[in-house]
C-alpha cells in the first residue's frame, strides 16, 4: 500500500473529499485564510476533471466545450500548494487512525477531513429503468451519454421524469438537442416545492406553449425495451464482404399506473437528489453519524460527531435538512474553513431557499412560505392568464411582514420582495401594491438595507461587501463582479448588484463615497447604529472595533457628536475632550478676531430684570459687545480665552446656564408673548417655549436645531421657519417640521394638528431622535426631510402610526438625554484640571501680553459707512 505524504513533514494534511462547486469553494476560502501555509491540502475527486459550474450545465449542449465551465485555475492550485488528485475515489475512512484509503490501495493521513461529496441523482425503482437509453443529469459524463443517445438518427423523442427545478432544466436541454420533449411528473403540478397549485398551472401552460408536453399526476410502473427496424436507422458495413445490414434500434415504452403508455427514444431521470454518503454507509465502523433519512449529520460548526471530520454541501444534513442549492453549500464551505482556521464565532444557522430562475424562457420566483402554511397568514394574488403572469404574496396576519411569495411569468419584483423578506422590513399599508401592475410600487430602497443584507446568495455577498468593493475602486459592474463574484453565479441578483453599484456612484460615474473618512468605512448613520447598539462610549473603543488608524479632524468631532447624541456625557470628560471642535472644546463660539462670544440660555426669551442687569454688568466688567440675537437671547462678544471661566462663574452664580450656541444642538425656542399679554393669543406660547427649551437643552444632533412657538396664527414667533414650529389654535397645537433658514430657506411642513401638549412633546421627542438616528453628518432637518424616501407621509407613518415599531425606543432614548443633561459651564468651572485649557501658560493664570486685541466695536459701536452717508445727507 503506497502513501500520499505531505510535501513538508512538519505540515499535517487537510484532506478534502470532493471537488465539486462546494468543495472548490472551500479550497478558495482555505487559501484566503492561509490554511495552505498551515496544512498540506489534498483534494480527491472521483471525476477526471477539476471542478466545473453545474449551475450552467445545460449550456454544454450548446457549445459542447467543457472548458467553458471550468472553475479551477490549476496555476493557482499549484502556486498555493493545493494537491488535486483526479480519478481518485475514497473507499474507506478510519477515524481512529486518521487515515483514508483510495480505490487502488493508496492511503493518506489527515489531521482535518472535509467531506464535500455532494449528492447523486435519485432514480425511482422502476422495472426497466436500467436501460442504456435511460440517463441521469448530473455530470459532464452524463451529458456526453445523453448526447450520444440523442444524436442517433432514430432519436426523435425524449422524456424527462421529474417536474422540479432540475427536471425543467433537463427538459430545456432536450429541447436544445431538437427532441420532441415531454415532462412526466408524479405530483399534480410542476415545481411542487416552490410553487402553489395556481402558480404551477400557469407555469405548465407557459411551458406547453413552448412545445413541451407536460404530463402531471403520472406514476411510471414499468419501462419496456423494444426493438424496431427503420429506414432512418444507421447502415453499417458488418464484414469483409461489405454486406449491408439494417441495424435494429431501441425505443422505450413507459407504462403508467393509470394504464396509459408513452413511447420514447430517451428517458432522463431528474426526480431529485440524495446525499452522497456512501463512504459512511459502507464503513459504519468509522463512527460518523448519519441523518435519519441519509446524509452526514453536522452541527452549527459543520462538524460531524467526530471533531476532526467536517461535511459541507449536499452531502450534509443540518437540523434534519439537506440544502440542494449552491448558496447554502458555499456558506457551509466558508464557515468550515473559518472553523478550521480557528474562528469559532462563525456558525451555520440554515439558509434561505428562495429561488429566482428562468426555466425554458419562463421567469419563476419563489420566496419563503410560498404555500401559506403559516397559521393566520394572509394571501394576496394577482393573476393575468392572458399574459401568463401569476403573483402571490403571503403576509403575516397583521399585514406587517412578508412571509412568502410566488411569481410566474414576471419576476421583476423578486429582488425587492426578497429583501423585504430577508431583512424583516415592514410592508406598506397596502401590501398588494407590491405585485399589482401599473402601480408605483413602494420600495425600501438600497439605502435602507442593512449592510448585512445578502445581495448575491450564490456567493453570499452582502450589500456591504459590494459597497466596499466600489469604494476600493470597482467602478464598473465588471469590476464589482471580479472583486466580489456577485452576479457571477445564477445571475438572478444582477439587477440588485447593479442597483447597489449605482447607489455608490454618481450619474457622471464618480464614486459616491459615504464613508465618514479614511479611518471609518461607515457613514454617519451606520456609526450611530454601531455606537447605539453596541453601547460604545468612547472614540478609542469605536476606532478599535470598527475603524483604522488614529482618526482625524473629520471623524473625531463627528464621533463626538454621535456619542453625545447617544449618551449626553459631559463633552469635556478626559476621553471625550480631544474629539471636540474648537467651539465645543472651549464651550464658546470663536470669532474672526480670535475672541469668543458667550451666549447664556434665556429659555423662551423670558428673562427677569435682575438677570438683565447681570448681563449688562458682565458686559461692562469684561468690556464685551452685546447683541440681541434672532433667537431672543443676549450675545456677549469679545471675551478672551482666559476670561471665559470668570464670565461663566458670574453668569452661573446669577442662575444662567450655557446656551449651547457653540454646539450642534438645540439653540433657542423663540416665542411671542402669547395669551398672557397679547389680545390675539389663544394659548400660553411662553410657557410651552420654556417647557420645550428646558427639555431639549443640551441635546446634540447632526446639526443645530431651532424651535419657535406662536400663540396664534398671526405667527409672531415665525415658527414656520424653524426646525420645529408650533402654532396655537383654538383646538390645540399645530406642529410644523423641517423648516429653517440657511443657504436655501425652507418653509416648515404641517405635520400634525390639534395636538395636546403631551402628544406634541411625544412627537417632537420621536422626530428629533429619528433625525439623530438617520441623518447624515452636518445635515439640517430640511435636507434630511427631503432625503427621506416616502417624504412627509413616511415620516408621519413612522412617528404617528409607529409603522416601524420604534416609537417607544425613540422616546426612551430622548429621556436618557434629558436625564443626563448638565450645564457644561457649571461643570467646567468646578474642575481645576479642566480650567487649565483656558490658560495661555501652563503654570500661570496670566494672559499673554504679546497678544493684543483691538476693539472694533464698542457698546456704542462706530457708525457704518452707510450710516455716515445718511447723516451727512441730512446735515
Amino acid at each position: 500500500m503506497s502513501n500520499i505524504n505531505s510535501k513538508q513533514k512538519n505540515k499535517p494534511n487537510l484532506v478534502v473529499v470532493g471537488n465539486g462547486m462546494v468543495g472548490h469553494h472551500f479550497v478558495e476560502k482555505a487559501i484566503e485564510l492561509g490554511l495552505n501555509t498551515t496544512y498540506d491540502i489534498h483534494v480527491f475527486a472521483e471525476e477526471d476533471r477539476p471542478a466545473y459550474d453545474r449551475v450552467y450545465l445545460s449550456s454544454y449542449f450548446e457549445h459542447k466545450d467543457a472548458t467553458k465551465l471550468n472553475l479551477v485555475d490549476m496555476a493557482d492550485y499549484e502556486a498555493t500548494g493545493i494537491q488535486l488528485h483526479l480519478n481518485k475515489k475514497i473507499v474507506d475512512i478510519n477515524s481512529e487512525s486518521h487515515t483514508l484509503t483510495v480505490e487502488g490501495g493508496e492511503s493518506v493521513e489527515y489531521k482535518k477531513l472535509v467531506l464535500a461529496t455532494g449528492s447523486y441523482p435519485f432514480v425511482p425503482p422502476i422495472e426497466g429503468g436500467d436501460h442504456a437509453h435511460c440517463h441521469v443529469y448530473r455530470t459532464i459524463a452524463d451529458l456526453d451519454d445523453i448526447l450520444e443517445t440523442a444524436q442517433k438518427p432514430s432519436a426523435k423523442k425524449g422524456v424527462v421524469v421529474g417536474g422540479g427545478l432540475l427536471g425543467l432544466e433537463a427538459a430545456k436541454a432536450l429541447v436544445t438537442l431538437g427532441l420532441d420533449t415531454y415532462v412526466v411528473e408524479f405530483a399534480p403540478q410542476l415545481m411542487g416545492v416552490q410553487l402553489d397549485p395556481a402558480g404551477g398551472e400557469i407555469l405548465k401552460k407557459k411551458i406547453e406553449a413552448l412545445g413541451v408536453t407536460v404530463l402531471t399526476g403520472k406514476n411510471t410502473k414499468e419501462i419496456v425495451h423494444n426493438r424496431s427496424v427503420s429506414l432512418h436507422h444507421d447502415i453499417h458495413q458488418k464484414d469483409s464482404q461489405n454486406e449491408v445490414h439494417l441495424e435494429k434500434d431501441t425505443f422505450l415504452t413507459m407504462k403508467f399506473t393509470d394504464d396509459t403508455e408513452l413511447d420514447t427514444d430517451l428517458i432522463l431521470f431528474s426526480a431529485g437528489i440524495r446525499p452522497q454518503d456512501g463512504i459512511m454507509r459502507s464503513n459504519p465502523e468509522c463512527g460518523v453519524t448519519l441523518g435519519g433519512r441519509g446524509g452526514i449529520l453536522i452541527n452549527d460548526h459543520c462538524q460531524t460527531n467526530n471533531e476532526d471530520i467536517y461535511a459541507i454541501g449536499e452531502c450534509a444534513v443540518w437540523d434534519n435538512k439537506v440544502f440542494g442549492l449552491v448558496a447554502p453549500g458555499y456558506a457551509m464551505a466558508s464557515i468550515c474553513a473559518a472553523q478550521i482556521a480557528g474562528d469559532t464565532e462563525q456558525t451555520f444557522t440554515g439558509a434561505d431557499m428562495s429561488t429566482k430562475l428562468k426555466l425554458m424562457g419562463v421567469d419563476v420566483g419563489s420566496i419563503g412560505d410560498a404555500h401559506a402554511t403559516t397559521e393566520g397568514s394572509l394571501s394576496y394574488i394577482y393573476q393575468n392568464p392572458n399574459e401568463g403572469i401569476y403573483k402571490k404574496l403571503v403576509t403575516s396576519g397583521d399585514n406587517k411582514k412578508l412571509l412568502g411569495a410566488v411569481m410566474v411569468g414576471d419576476t421583476e419584483d423578486y429582488n425587492n420582495l426578497l429583501q423585504l423578506f430577508l431583512n424583516d422590513i415592514d410592508l406598506p399599508a397596502h401590501p398588494e401594491s407590491l405585485i399589482l401592475p401599473n402601480v408605483e410600487k413602494p420600495s425600501m430602497g438600497i439605502e435602507n438595507l442593512p449592510d448585512t443584507a445578502t445581495i448575491c446568495s450564490c456567493f453570499n455577498v452582502s450589500k456591504g461587501a459590494i459597497c466596499g468593493a466600489v469604494e476600493d475602486g470597482a467602478y464598473s459592474l465588471a469590476d464589482v463582479k471580479s472583486c466580489t463574484k456577485a452576479g457571477t453565479g445564477c445571475g438572478g441578483c444582477a439587477p440588485m448588484v447593479k442597483d447597489v453599484l449605482a447607489y455608490q456612484l454618481t450619474d457622471l460615474g464618480f464614486e459616491v463615497n459615504n464613508d465618514l473618512c479614511e479611518h471609518f468605512s461607515y457613514s454617519r448613520q451606520e456609526l450611530y447604529g454601531l455606537v447605539r447598539v453596541k453601547g460604545i462610549k468612547t472614540f478609542d473603543d469605536l476606532l478599535t472595533q470598527h475603524g483604522t488608524g488614529r482618526g482625524c479632524e473629520i471623524c473625531k468631532p463627528a464621533v463626538a457628536s454621535i456619542l453625545s447624541s447617544c449618551w449626553n456625557d459631559y463633552v469635556l470628560k478626559t476621553e471625550l475632550a480631544p474629539l471636540q471642535e474648537t467651539n465645543d472644546y472651549y464651550l464658546g463660539n470663536i470669532q474672526k478676531d480670535g475672541t469668543y462670544s458667550v451666549v447664556p440660555r434665556v429659555a423662551g426669551g423670558e428673562i427677569t430684570a435682575d438677570k438683565l442687569i447681570v448681563l449688562g454688568q458682565v458686559a461692562k466688567d469684561f468690556n464685551l459687545y452685546t447683541k440681541i440675537t434672532g433667537g431672543q437671547r443676549v450675545d456677549l462678544f469679545g471675551a478672551r480665552l482666559e476670561q471665559l471661566p470668570d464670565i461663566w462663574e458670574c453668569l452661573v452664580e446669577a442662575g444662567f446656564e450655557t446656551g449651547h450656541a457653540y454646539g450642534k444642538s438645540l439653540r433657542t425656542v423663540k416665542s411671542c408673548v402669547g395669551e398672557n399679554w397679547c389680545r390675539y393669543g389663544v394659548a400660553d406660547s411662553v410657557g410651552l417655549a420654556l417647557t420645550l427649551e428646558n427639555r431639549y437643552k443640551g441635546v446634540r444632533s447632526p446639526h443645530k436645531i431651532k424651535m419657535g412657538v406662536s400663540g396664534c396664527t398671526r405667527e409672531c414667533a415665525e415658527a414656520q421657519s424653524k426646525d420645529f414650529g408650533v402654532i396655537a389654535t383654538e383646538n390645540g397645537w399645530n406642529l410644523y417640521v423641517a423648516g429653517n433658514g440657511g443657504m436655501v430657506p425652507r418653509h416648515g411642513e404641517l405635520f400634525a394638528t390639534d395636538l395636546d401638549t403631551e402628544t406634541l412633546i411625544k412627537y417632537i421627542d420621536r422626530i428629533t431622535m429619528f433625525y439623530i438616528k438617520t441623518a447624515d453628518k452636518l445635515q439640517r432637518t430640511s435636507k434630511w426631510r427631503e432625503s427621506l424616501e416616502g417624504g412627509l407621509e413616511y415620516l408621519q407613518q413612522v412617528i404617528i402610526e409607529d409603522s416601524l415599531d420604534i416609537a417607544q425606543e425613540l422616546e426612551d432614548q430622548m429621556q436618557l438625554l434629558v436625564d443626563n443633561y448638565v450645564c457644561e459651564w457649571k461643570e467646567t468651572i468646578t474642575d481645576k484640571e479642566k480650567l487649565k485649557r483656558f490658560r495661555h501658560f501652563v503654570n500661570s493664570e496670566l494672559g499673554d501680553d504679546n497678544v493684543v486685541f483691538v476693539t472694533e466695536r464698542e457698546q456704542i459701536r462706530p457708525a457704518t459707512e452707510l450710516e455716515k452717508e445718511a447723516v451727512e445727507a441730512v446735515v
